[in-house]
């Protein structure tokens, strides 16, 4: 027998026909004698849907009332989900997430888990009957309910696995697994059988929404391993874990992708030590995270610093610098709209020297331009035109083997 935990996501929930389908592979485990845990998103677009209705009461809504809105789209997933596993005679029971024992910080919107009080799903499931949990929320130290952001579902089907000792955690969601790079751009990519979960982390931070970052990092730091499979047809997915067989001997495993990235370019009269930490303090204190950084210092050039941020934020970093000029010190700020960041990441990387030449002389080839460029141990990224993103995803696909 095997306790495990299966997250379905809004897709694989979004109307009665889908969540009957859900609940017919939690059966299954069941029926295969698994203790069974499970995790669940709103249905479809119902996050969107609550949001657009509470901008059309207020605008302006406090953070506390909104998330007192947006639970309870995971609260009616659970309920039907739990429904449906009973019509297929197995017992179930739904639980919200404080119900569930999830504890979280005390930030509305955004919060982190920080403790799960698992309780309730161990002695349900050991019952022999399914805990059906509401993702994307917990409840803090006041008694407050929060939800954890965008992709929070993920994070806390992986912290009630932890939680209460799973031998895995499935992630169910619309895509076959984890594919070298979004199928829907290149036909050819291929699902990759297994991940690192170094890779898969920098793939999830560069812009894949196969899974949130944090349930990455989370199931790395306790070692739970991760299983990416379809809701909708039979495959096994893609397994994430510490220690991997290198396909076909990959150095480069996946390519990752995001749209609508903004360059921000700050400018000097002369040289400041503290202008680097004055900048990056202000953008933190407003939780605007900040990408690719390039300063320059050169004689006869204009010092400058520049970094990427994403267009979302763009309107906030703006007036954040005019009303901050005078303490930060600078001279003009520029910025450059219409930009993306196109990612190689491979484990394969670190011990193969090259494999950035290679990167920067397939886009050169390509008529390509690389305006900014960060690199790390298994990750190499550059910022180009939107426009030639797609391209730019197409040459390195090929030129890394990554074609089916």
């Amino acid at each position: 027998m095997k306790r495990i935990v299966m997250k379905f996501g809004g897709t694989s929930v979004a109307n009665p026909e889908r969540i009957s389908r859900a609940a017919r592979l939690v059966v299954e485990e069941v029926r295969c004698g698994h203790e069974v845990a499970v995790v669940v998103s709103a249905m479809g677009k119902s996050t969107d849907e609550l949001l657009a209705l509470a901008g059309e009461v207020n605008s302006q809504a406090d953070r506390r009332e909104i998330d007192m809105l947006l639970a309870t789209g995971e609260q009616v997933t659970a309920s039907l989900l739990a429904m449906a596993i009973s019509a297929e005679g197995v017992p179930a029971r739904s639980y919200t997430g404080w119900q569930a024992g999830v504890t979280t910080e005390s930030i509305h919107g955004n919060a982190r888990i920080e403790q799960v009080h698992a309780d309730k799903i161990i002695a349900a499931i050991e019952s022999g009957s399914v805990a059906v949990v509401t993702g994307f929320q917990g409840v803090d130290d006041k008694g407050e309910l929060t939800t954890l952001g965008r992709g929070g579902s993920d994070t806390s089907a992986v912290a009630i696995s932890i939680a209460i000792d799973a031998a895995v955690c499935d992630i169910y969601t619309d895509v076959e697994g984890v594919f070298t790079t979004d199928p829907r751009l290149i036909g050819q990519a291929k699902k990759l059988e297994e991940i690192a979960y170094d890779e898969m982390l920098e793939i999830a931070n560069l812009g894949a929404g196969v899974l949130h970052p944090r349930a990455v990092e989370f199931a790395k730091n306790h070692q739970i391993p991760l299983r990416v499979r379809p809701a909708h047809k039979d495959g096994v997915g893609t397994i994430i874990k510490e220690e991997i067989d290198l396909e076909n001997n990959l150095i480069v495993r996946g390519i990752a992708f995001e749209r609508d990235i903004v360059r921000i370019t700050v400018m000097y009269d002369m040289p400041f030590n503290g202008s680097l930490a004055n900048i990056f303090t202000a953008l933190a204190h407003h939780h605007i995270n900040v990408d690719i950084i390039v300063q320059t210092i050169m004689e006869g050039v204009q010092p400058s610093v520049s970094f990427s941020i994403k267009k979302e934020d763009f309107a906030e970093v703006i007036n954040l610098l005019e009303k901050e000029k005078e303490v930060l010190g600078y001279s003009r700020a520029d910025f450059e709209v219409g930009l993306a960041k196109v990612s190689i990441v491979g484990s394969g990387m670190v011990s193969n020297p090259g494999v950035a030449a290679q990167m920067f002389d397939t886009l050169r080839i390509a008529s390509i331009p690389v305006k900014m460029v960060s690199t790390s141990e298994i990750k190499v990224s550059v910022v180009v035109p939107e426009p030639e993103m797609e391209n730019a995803v197409a040459v390195l696909h090929e030129t890394f083997g990554l074609h089916v």
